[in-house]
């Protein structure tokens, strides 16, 4: 079903009501009851800090919530001269379904920038809002993505594919290319909202993915805002990642067919700017079972090794093959064989005739090993060291991009 808007009818009037603002901060969420307050009391007070001559508006955008999200939402009181909008968006069930209701309401209102944060957030403080609003206030930056102090078992999907893809791909070295919360221009949420993507994977989790990637080839100012530790509802990779990484993976590769044009000429990366906190936090740990990691690895190997044989160049699918002998404590997958293994995955998206969605499906194992392998090499490193280890793998991505290029312009095999 399609939907010409992502407001409903009282929202609409709600935002008619406010007519103008400056600052819109737009909080997706769904059943976040625990922490929603949380995160309303954290943006009401840094808009009061460091931003009370400016008309501001926080905008809860809730996907039908279950539990008290939306009554904990309306019952928290923020300050004195700013508005606060409660609704329910239309469209398909979604983060990205959140953010087009968000991007409606930036644009009605004539809002100079706008800002959006998770609803899960624990680390929130008021002065995130500062961090991420600054640069588009006043440094004429249209795009702010995050920087966290994250756990180095958290953010793994970003740490292993997402942060590597973009870099090597668009030559930016934006380190949380999904990191959830972002502050963007009011003329970049007009751009978003105009664009026809509202049925696809960008409306639920490839939202933040597409984005950023819209950002960067739209030649829209980009810059990186250090925000400190990050804890969040974090999730054991081990655990079912559900949809969230098959949407992500699949808008990433159709990404990479729209702006193809783009990224085949552009060779190495540079940094992007960094604003904020300019110390490096050491996070609080989460735990992984890594023995399910290498269990769901060997259970994808056996079901799809016929395909991953089919897929994969001979040395590829033979590291993958000795991988699935190993026990968890010494499990390695080389990285080579691991950027080798996603660019020839994203090489197959490319060429394949049948259900993209079963190919994205292939690749969940070969994550999953790959965590497992990052465990066992940092499991003696602090998230600083660990770091190294994530730019030493981007570094690789990028060296090897001209493999890339010779996978996706062959032709297929199988015709």
């Amino acid at each position: 079903m399609r939907y010409n808007t992502g407001l409903r009818a009282y929202t609409s009037k709600r935002v008619e009501e406010i007519e103008k603002a400056d600052i819109l901060v737009g909080i997706p969420c769904y059943n976040n009851q625990e922490t929603i307050a949380h995160v309303i009391q954290m943006v009401s007070h840094g808009l009061f800090k460091h931003y009370k001559d400016l008309k501001s508006v926080v905008m809860i955008a809730d996907g039908g919530s279950t539990d008290d999200t939306r009554e904990s939402a309306k019952e928290f009181e923020i300050k004195p001269w700013q508005e606060k909008i409660v609704s329910i968006y239309r469209g398909p069930g979604g983060k990205g379904s959140a953010f087009r209701s968000i991007f409606e309401a930036a644009s009605r209102l004539q809002v100079r920038t706008c800002m959006v944060v998770d609803s899960d957030l624990r680390s929130i403080t008021s002065d995130w809002v500062k961090y991420l609003l600054e640069p588009v206030l006043e440094k004429d930056y249209q795009y702010v993505c995050p920087i966290y102090s994250r756990y180095k078992y958290d953010g793994t999907i970003t740490n292993n594919i997402v942060y590597n893809l973009t870099r090597s791909l668009y030559g930016l070295r934006i380190r949380q290319p999904i990191g959830g919360d972002f502050a963007f221009s009011g003329a970049l949420a007009n751009y978003y909202m105009d664009q026809d993507v509202w049925t696809s994977d960008v409306a639920r989790y490839g939202i933040d993915i597409w984005m950023t990637t819209n950002a960067i080839t739209n030649n829209f100012k980009i810059c990186q805002a250090n925000l400190g530790v990050k804890v969040h509802d974090a999730k054991d990779p081990s655990e079912s990642l559900g949809p969230m990484f098959k949407q992500v993976i699949y808008t990433l590769f159709r990404l990479m067919e729209e702006y193809e044009d783009e990224w085949k000429s552009i060779q190495g990366s540079r940094t992007v700017p960094v604003f904020g906190l300019e110390e490096f936090l050491e996070p609080e740990p989460i735990t992984v079972n890594l023995k399910r990691l290498v269990q769901e690895y060997r259970m994808g190997f056996r079901r799809f090794k016929s395909l991953y044989q089919e897929i994969f160049c001979p040395e590829c699918y033979e590291e993958l093959k000795k991988c699935s002998t190993m026990s968890p404590t010494k499990f390695r997958m080389p990285v080579k064989t691991w950027v080798r293994v996603l660019y020839e995955t994203a090489a197959a998206f490319h060429h394949w005739g049948g259900n993209r969605d079963q190919l994205v499906g292939l690749v969940t194992p070969l994550y999953l090993g790959r965590v497992a392998s990052f465990i066992n090499q940092t499991k003696k490193m602090n998230s600083s060291q660990a770091e190294q280890v994530v730019e030493e793998q981007a570094a690789i991505f990028e060296e090897d991009k001209g493999y890339l290029l010779e996978v996706w312009d062959a032709k297929p095999q199988n015709g």
